[in-house]
């Protein structure tokens, strides 16, 4: 009975009393009932828990915050668009009102108008200009002209035929790959067929902010490709149990201290069908990273890091000829460089680009002229930039974001390009995704933290005007969920570690609780940050209503503290690692809520390597441990991450075999699961095996082992929901 059907009821009564005193008693009465019924309510609509399939696939999406569909700058303008149902709405900035509208329908009649099939929703659009945009539809992508309202042919795209797909700025040139080779509008212009040539593909393992194999010049007429020559890498077997019978895709896989690829760049010219190679030199074992054309388009910028990676060359080529031009400038460093990003030209002044370096302890921005010579670091500080936002329209300001305020928290600044002067745009502590229009007046500003789901502004460059465009609902009140906690705890260097602690629901201070751990600890990943949920999970939340504890912390070698703070595990991955776990623990068992003896431990991939070196290398810290597609052993693991961490087998063999976990099987106390991916191509399938075997000869007992047959690296789709159940289970059957 809800509270308006209650007093519809007591007025009705009312009309049939004989006294003033029976009035009141019933008045009461039901005053009483109507509050006691709500407060039921109120308790029962935050009474859930959830299922493990909500919990891993978030209900099909009704438990994540709701974001605009389609949200995105319409090209040069500051109008932004997005899609309401069938309708592409388009609105302006500056008074933050629908101005325009395109419907599927008068797509549908433009499609018509061109002899094709209409649509069966509406399209995802990428803008081209202020008038046009294009989307894939018919094996083909397709542009709409708003002015004329008609459709037009840019390009033939099949996504089932094409891979590697890379569009000109235009979209009227797409260059992919098929198989190893390299094409262009349907042209095959790579023509190799040698076991261990491949063209176009990304190289080095996706390494050095690595994501793909072509890059266009800025007018669209010449592609740079990598060509990569990797025959004289071992071939690794990734087992095909789907085949009748069974068979095995050879991967070509470069452990550390083998034989590297070799990796070349190609220049074609699609007017003249030529092709030239860069002279990049010798040794052939080195890496060609952050490709970078020249506003020009007449050379080729590559940052050039010797397989030691403790030297980069930023050096120039003639996209013409090949010919090396020169080098720009170097850097070096004890332990590792690390170039993630290309040059950034200014294009009121393409002598001048911002580069990115971590030179003088943290990741900063600085701007150099095309000689080489430093202009000026734009900006500085013991916090890192994460994102180049870009620049205002005259260039005189550079808009970033940075963890100055917190490692846990991203805020935009605008730096001005001369002084260095950096001012606060955004002004909530949280973490601020930013877009910044063409013209650079406005940005979009996706804001969440721990206790805000998804806030969208509109706020103009100097951050004074604002308008909220979404406010997403917590799609999680119908639901209980543990207490969120975030702090900071001391590393032995005085380094703060970030940790996240979620209380058990239900919390009973007189009750004590198990632990779970998840982790990571690794580079490149940070787990705590102030977002939703503090980033945690639904997972996380799900064991929370369990009755678990679930902690996590941030030790060093984890990303965005600075080089020192990065670098700190080098040539000793795992180590120092484990120390700040253990600060961690020490923290959780000086709570007194915590049942010290039932701690758990759970990661995957480097976090399954730190699982698995938690429950031998600290045997009887805890009690249950989950590892995930773990590296057992850095000797069997690619060269490009593991030479950056832990040099060469020869040239560190005491870290190697300190950090290699079949030595240590022996020491298992607790219960471990392992798990990995039948088609693991990032963690060989190899490690983990290797591990039950040498756990059989050890005679340890307490191994648990699953494999999820055809699963790369991650388990993913309705099969997660299985793992993550499993791992749920085992620690409620073991914790």
């Amino acid at each position: 009975m809800s509270f308006t059907q209650i007093w519809l009821w007591f007025a009705i009564l009312n009309l049939k009393m004989k006294n003033i005193k029976e009035f009141v008693f019933l008045s009461i009465g039901l005053l009483f009932l109507s509050v006691s019924i709500l407060l039921s309510q109120s308790a029962k609509a935050q009474d859930k828990i959830f299922t493990i399939d909500e919990a891993v696939l978030g209900g099909g999406g009704k438990l994540i915050p709701k974001n605009l569909d389609q949200l995105q700058w319409v090209t040069t303008t500051s109008n932004y668009s997005q899609a309401v149902g069938n309708t592409l709405q388009i609105s302006d900035a500056k008074i933050n009102k629908v101005i325009f509208s395109v419907t599927k329908s008068d797509i549908d009649a433009a499609l018509k108008g061109s002899g094709w099939d209409t649509l069966k929703k509406m399209p995802r659009v990428t803008w081209l200009n202020s008038n046009n945009f294009k989307f894939y539809h018919a094996n083909k992508v397709i542009g709409y002209d708003l002015a004329k309202k008609v459709t037009y042919s840019l390009v033939n795209y099949d996504a089932a035929e094409m891979e590697n797909a890379d569009f000109t700025y235009n979209y009227q040139k797409v260059a992919y790959t098929k198989a190893n080779n390299l094409f262009i509008n349907e042209k095959q212009i790579t023509f190799d067929d040698k076991p261990g040539l491949v063209n176009g593909q990304a190289v080095h393992r996706n390494e050095f902010g690595i994501v793909k194999g072509t890059f266009w010049s800025n007018d669209g007429s010449l592609l740079a490709f990598y060509h990569l020559d990797e025959s004289m890498v071992a071939e690794y077997p990734i087992y095909q149990l789907k085949n009748r019978p069974a068979d095995a895709r050879m991967i070509r896989y470069p452990i550390a201290g083998t034989p590297s690829h070799h990796a070349s760049i190609g220049v074609y010219n699609t007017s003249t069908n030529s092709t030239v190679f860069l002279k990049t030199g010798e040794p052939l074992e080195q890496y060609l990273t952050n490709v970078s054309w020249s506003p020009d388009n007449k050379s080729v910028f590559i940052a050039v890091v010797n397989r030691g990676q403790n030297h980069m060359w930023l050096n120039q080529y003639d996209a013409a000829t090949g010919n090396f031009v020169k080098t720009l400038f170097e850097e070096t460093d004890s332990k590792y460089v690390e170039p993630q990003h290309g040059m950034t030209f200014l294009k009121t002044d393409p002598s001048k680009f911002v580069w990115w370096s971590e030179k003088d302890g943290y990741n900063h921005l600085y701007l150099y002229d095309v000689s080489g010579k430093l202009i000026s670091q734009l900006t500085k500080g013991n916090w890192v930039v994460t994102d180049l936002i870009g620049f205002d329209k005259k260039e005189t300001t550079l808009f970033v974001t940075t963890t100055s305020a917190s490692p846990a928290e991203r805020q935009l600044y605008s730096v001005n390009i001369k002084s260095g002067k950096q001012t606060l745009l955004t002004k909530k502590s949280g973490t601020h995704t930013i877009t910044l229009s063409p013209n650079g007046d406005w940005f979009i500003d996706h804001f969440q933290n721990m206790a805000t789901a998804r806030e969208i502004k509109i706020v103009s460059a100097d951050g004074k005007n604002e308008s909220i465009i979404h406010n997403a609902a917590n799609p999680l009140t119908d639901y209980k969920l543990g207490e969120i906690t975030m702090g900071t705890l001391k590393a032995s260097d005085g380094s703060d570690l970030y940790y996240r602690l979620i209380k058990p629901v239900n919390f009973n201070p007189d009750a004590k609780y198990p632990v779970v751990v998840y982790l990571y600890n690794g580079p490149h990943l940070q787990l705590v940050n102030n977002t939703w949920l503090g980033g945690a999970n639904l997972w996380m939340q799900y064991m929370a209503q369990h009755g678990y504890y679930v902690f996590t912390i941030d030790g060093r070698g984890s990303m965005n503290r600075g080089h020192a703070f990065e670098a700190a595990v080098h040539r000793q991955l795992g180590t120092l690692e484990m120390e700040d776990q253990l600060k961690g623990v020490e923290f959780l068992k000086s709570l007194p809520n915590v049942e010290a003896s039932r701690i758990g431990i759970h990661g995957w991939s480097f976090g399954g390597f730190m699982t698995t070196s938690m429950m031998t290398r600290n045997a009887g810290v805890y009690k249950v441990g989950v590892a995930g597609g773990p590296v057992i052993d850095w000797g069997l693991y690619e060269i490009m991450y593991t030479e950056r961490y832990m040099d060469t087998p020869e040239e560190n063999p005491e870290g190697y075999k300190n950090n290699n976990l079949l030595n240590y099987t022996k020491n298992l106390k607790g219960k471990l699961l392992m798990i990995h991916g039948g088609e693991d191509d990032v963690v060989l399938w190899q490690h983990s095996l290797q591990y039950v075997e040498k756990s059989i000869k050890d005679n340890v007992p307490t191994l648990d082992y699953f494999v999820y047959p055809h699963h790369p690296h991650n388990v993913s789709g309705k099969d997660r929901v299985h793992l993550m159940d499993k791992i749920s289970r085992y620690f409620f059957d073991n914790l």
